[in-house]
């Protein structure tokens, strides 16, 4: 009975041992015990080099020390190949030809280019809102940090906005590229939630500037994915105003056409057309088949031309409707009148006025209005893309007939042209439904 005994005790210890180990570990991954729990994100405490420091011949790595410990691995926001993940995409590096390397050190970032850092450079180190703590407490706020491996830091800043050209609303988180020419290596930093960044100590000089939609994260422009560029000189401060669209080097392709009424078509294209070069009646033929008769084109319109038509046309309907319900209902009014001032009713009671939180109030709605007069400004600047075309013939088109479309020269934003055709049948219209309503004979 010794042995079974002295066997349990073992089991026992082991067990201990096993639950110490296990505490232990448990220990060392959380944060650590005593006080109350903090609550604010982790701050920054110092950084290596310091902002505005000029360190000539700098080697290693830059430092960004937290009073904190934060996540090693903060959740990725995707992408594809090539994609950011990780602490990197809270660090933004620039100038630099190459890829940057982010380490995590548990309260403390460090950042090196494998390049290196070059001599001669001013060099910008961003870091991003969204670092967390081991609590979850996540920053709301970022900073940069500016050094030079040379000279002294200038003074000047290049500022903008970027948009989007086709969707018409601003490019929020967009990639913004500024190279000083003739350099490729560009000072790189992101848009914030209104579309505008700023780029302050840069070297004087002439830059290539480029707004990218990163659909990807990799802080690189690729294909399919908008962008803008343009040309600034940058002497104390500039500023520049970017319309990110897809720059497709095929021209635009008819897609579909579709009947609209029975003068009517509207042609659906691959890609938006360039408002400023919009084809003419003299682009657009229409042919009847199958022995391409050719049929008159009297005009052509912008979706936003033909909608505000169909709306007037709406409009007038509705009011010679209402003219007409008005006029029937005085004739009414006429035949029983005798007998309404018979009948007159004793005057009803005045309503009170409505007051503020009362039923039928109307609500001030001042204070949540969105002042967006700047984004309409900024995008009244250039016409707005379409990737339609309404058509009008000049006779009826045939139910059950088909029809060529032929489209010379469609301009797309990229300024490429190109010519396009399509077939569209014209629909049959359905037989009203019988009235079966009516009671039968006996």
């Amino acid at each position: 009975m010794a042995r079974p005994a002295a066997g349990a005790g073992g089991q026992a210890q082991v067990a201990g041992l096993l639950l110490s180990a296990l505490a232990l570990g448990c220990a060392n991954q959380g944060a650590p015990p005593g006080g109350p729990p903090r609550t604010t994100p982790a701050a920054i405490l110092s950084t290596v080099p310091e902002s505005g420091a000029v360190v000539p011949d700098f080697r290693g790595k830059a430092v960004i020390q937290f009073d904190e410990v934060i996540d090693e691995a903060p959740g990725s926001s995707g992408g594809g190949t090539g994609a950011i993940t990780g602490l990197a995409q809270k660090i933004v590096l620039s100038p630099v030809a190459g890829d940057v390397k982010v380490s995590w050190h548990r309260s403390a970032i460090h950042v090196q280019p494998e390049e290196g850092f070059k001599p001669n450079r001013v060099y910008h180190l961003e870091v991003l809102p969204g670092i967390a703590d081991l609590r979850r407490n996540v920053t709301k706020t970022g900073a940069t940090i500016v050094f030079s491996t040379g000279g002294p830091i200038p003074t000047a800043a290049l500022s903008g906005t970027a948009l989007l050209w086709v969707d018409q609303r601003l490019l929020t988180q967009a990639v913004i590229r500024a190279a000083p020419l003739p350099d490729t290596a560009a000072y790189v930093t992101l848009t914030d939630s209104a579309g505008n960044f700023r780029l302050q100590g840069v070297p004087p000089g002439r830059y290539r500037v480029w707004a990218i939609q990163d659909q990807n994260n990799n802080r690189r422009q690729d294909r399919r994915e908008p962008f803008d560029t343009v040309s600034v000189t940058v002497d104390s401060t500039a500023s520049a105003v970017l319309w990110a669209f897809v720059h497709d080097t095929l021209g635009p392709r008819i897609r579909t056409i579709e009947p609209v009424d029975s003068f009517t078509l509207r042609i659906n294209f691959s890609s938006p057309l360039d408002p400023a070069r919009p084809p003419d009646t003299a682009a657009v033929r229409v042919f009847a088949l199958p022995d391409t008769t050719p049929v008159g084109v009297r005009a052509l319109y912008r979706p936003a031309q033909f909608d505000s038509l169909q709306a007037r046309a709406r409009a007038v309907a509705d009011s010679l409707k209402r003219l007409q319900d008005t006029t029937a209902r005085k004739d009414t009014t006429a035949r029983r009148d005798t007998t309404a001032r018979r009948r007159t009713p004793a005057p009803a009671a005045p309503r009170a006025p409505a007051v503020a939180g009362a039923p039928g109030a109307r609500r001030d709605t001042s204070a949540a209005r969105v002042d967006t007069a700047r984004v309409r400004r900024l995008l009244s600047q250039r016409p707005v893309p379409y990737d339609r075309l309404v058509v009008q013939t000049t006779q009826v088109l045939t139910p059950g007939a088909k029809y060529l479309v032929r489209v010379h020269g469609a301009i797309n934003l990229s300024g490429v042209a190109t010519d396009g055709l399509g077939v569209v049948e014209i629909p049959v219209p359905k037989p009203a439904p019988r009235d079966t309503t009516k009671a039968k004979r006996p």
